[in-house]
């Protein structure tokens, strides 16, 4: 795990698309960036393959943004939207079969702790709601049970966007999707509550219309399972192309699931997790 492992190679360089050029030689390796610096740094290539309005897209590049440590960071992504897009940024990372991503975070971890002892590793899931709370759930839920230092994030659009429409474990009761012509018949999963009771030392809900609160909540993520034990981070990421929303209408179809208390932000804190980032907050955002 080096800045040599993304670098094109002498033999390719004069037929790789610029915008492939500009990932490489303006990425966020050894920056120190967050949020605010958007925009000064590259992040994902422009011309990805996620639709217009997309939630995973805003939210893949904050969590991006976010990583307190990207050099020194493996993404572990699984079958889905967002695996569409994974293959496009400045970033380790491994696409998993579909279900299986904390499994291979799990002994990915595992051998990196063991290469490197003494220097800090983080893996980080990053899979869709079909991913994570239903065809993935055993090994999600296991890992949380043995406590591995991981961290998994879910990006929730409520429905299994790349294959249709499908309903998902995480969609809204009631709500018409592609194929769910008559409307899901049981309520949304509360997988929050089901990584807190199943041991995630930290677990939050959050959205990509409060960008600043999303990196705090993925920093705050990330530091705790490097010490602690497994956290979670669930983020609200509208599919505008199965709820037939105007590209332009996510963030305020966000804010308002947000009011009316339909998708809030919350997080919960263990008291191990509390005492670790008192410290480490009260130091430096920056912390490394």
């Amino acid at each position: 795990m080096n800045n040599g492992l993304i670098k094109i190679s002498p033999c390719f360089e004069d037929v790789m698309p610029q915008e492939y050029k500009d990932l490489v030689e303006q990425g966020s390796f050894g920056k120190n960036f967050g949020v605010s610096d958007l925009g000064s740094f590259k992040e994902l290539i422009e011309e990805h393959p996620l639709c217009a309005g997309c939630g995973l897209a805003l939210s893949m590049r904050l969590i991006l943004a976010s990583l307190p440590n990207p050099e020194n960071t493996i993404i572990v992504g699984s079958t889905g939207c967002s695996a569409l897009a994974f293959s496009q940024v400045a970033l380790h990372n491994i696409h998993s079969l579909f279900g299986n991503q904390n499994a291979v975070a799990t002994g990915l971890k595992r051998a990196l702790k063991l290469r490197f002892p003494n220097e800090i590793k983080d893996v980080v899931v990053v899979a869709g709601d079909g991913a994570t709370a239903d065809i993935g759930l055993d090994m999600v839920m296991q890992s949380w049970f043995r406590r591995e230092n991981i961290t998994t994030i879910m990006l929730d659009n409520e429905a299994y966007a790349n294959t249709g429409g499908q309903e998902s474990g995480m969609t809204m009761e009631k709500a018409v999707l592609n194929m769910a012509p008559k409307g899901k018949n049981f309520p949304k999963v509360n997988l929050a509550d089901v990584a807190r009771v199943a041991g995630c030392a930290y677990v939050a809900t959050c959205n990509p219309a409060k960008p600043r609160m999303l990196e705090k909540i993925v920093r705050r993520a990330v530091f705790t399972a490097r010490e602690i034990g497994p956290t979670y981070v669930q983020i609200y990421a509208p599919c505008p192309t199965n709820y037939k929303l105007k590209p332009d209408e996510m963030l305020n179809t966000i804010k308002t699931r947000e009011k009316d208390g339909t998708y809030p932000t919350s997080e919960y804190i263990s008291s191990s997790a509390k005492e670790l980032l008192e410290r480490l907050e009260g130091g430096t955002n920056n912390e490394k």
